[in-house]
Parts: C-alpha cells; sequence; structure tokens
C-alpha cells in the first residue's frame, strides 16, 4: 500500500486514526528494513526485549506481556531457540510449561537490535528534535493508556 498524503482529500487528512494508520505503515517499513538483514522481525526483538528487561518468563507471560498471540510467540520462541538466542526448558514448578530464558549471544543479539532500530527511529522521525521525539512519544502513549482497559463502552 502506497503512503498517501498530498493528494488526499482534506477531511482525510485531518483524521488522526488515518494519520496514525499511515505512520504506522511508514515505522513498520522502516523496522522491517532494520531487523532484515539480522534475520529477525519485530516479533522476535519484542520477546528479547521482554526476557532483556524482565529476565526468564513462560511462553504465556510472555505472550501477555508483548501482547503477541499465543501461536506467534511459539512460532517466534522456536526459531529464537533454534538459532541460540533464547533457551527452552521444562519449568520445574509446572512441568506442562516451558521458561524461557535470554542466552548471552540473545543479550548481544539484542544490543544489535536497539542499534538497528535507532537508526529506524531516526530515519522516521528525521527533521524531529529530541524534544519533539519526547512529546510524540507522550502524546502515543497517552493514548494507549487511554485504550488500555478497551474501547469505550
Amino acid at each position: 500500500m502506497d503512503i498517501a498524503h498530498d493528494d488526499a482529500a482534506g477531511r482525510l487528512r485531518v483524521l488522526p486514526t488515518r494519520l496514525v494508520n499511515q505512520v504506522a505503515l511508514v515505522a513498520n517499513r522502516a523496522t522491517e528494513r532494520a531487523l532484515e538483514p539480522t534475520g529477525s522481525r519485530r516479533h522476535h526483538y519484542a520477546l528479547l526485549a521482554t526476557l532483556g528487561e524482565f529476565g526468564p518468563a513462560s511462553q504465556a507471560e510472555l505472550g501477555r506481556r508483548t501482547r503477541i498471540d499465543r501461536s506467534d510467540v511459539v512460532a517466534a520462541v522456536n526459531d529464537l531457540a533454534a538459532r541460540g538466542l533464547v533457551e527452552r526448558n521444562p519449568d520445574a514448578a509446572d512441568r506442562r510449561r516451558n521458561i524461557v530464558t535470554l542466552t548471552a549471544a540473545g543479550a548481544r543479539h539484542l544490543d544489535d537490535l536497539d542499534e538497528r532500530l535507532k537508526v529506524a527511529q531516526d530515519e522516521l522521525l528525521a527533521g524531529f528534535s529530541e524534544r519533539d521525539r519526547q512529546t510524540l512519544v507522550t502524546l502515543l502513549t497517552r493514548i494507549l493508556d487511554a485504550h488500555a482497559a478497551g474501547p469505550p463502552r
């Protein structure tokens, strides 16, 4: 899908819902370009970042924390484990559950992904001052926080 803004109808150019969607497309493309040479995708990064910050977790907990569908978590963890970036072992307290742990190689890979994603942020927000970037993050976070409990009734 092409990003069309200049030729769009005026009423489309001022709809926050449309603008956020169009910016998301640009952001996703920048992220994909940044991660593509590493063989990792957004789900991989989300899982590695979560493990890096919160420590070992069950696959179910990773899904809840990242908001990634359970089947997608399993597929991404399988890929990360095959690459030696995480280890998956049965939980001693509940053998039906797996605990996923970030490996040293996974921590190094996460650092590399962080650097690559900094480039993607710079690409997306070219021309924005640091203050503008912080303001944008604050505003986007407010939108997400306002909808965290679900849509208004």
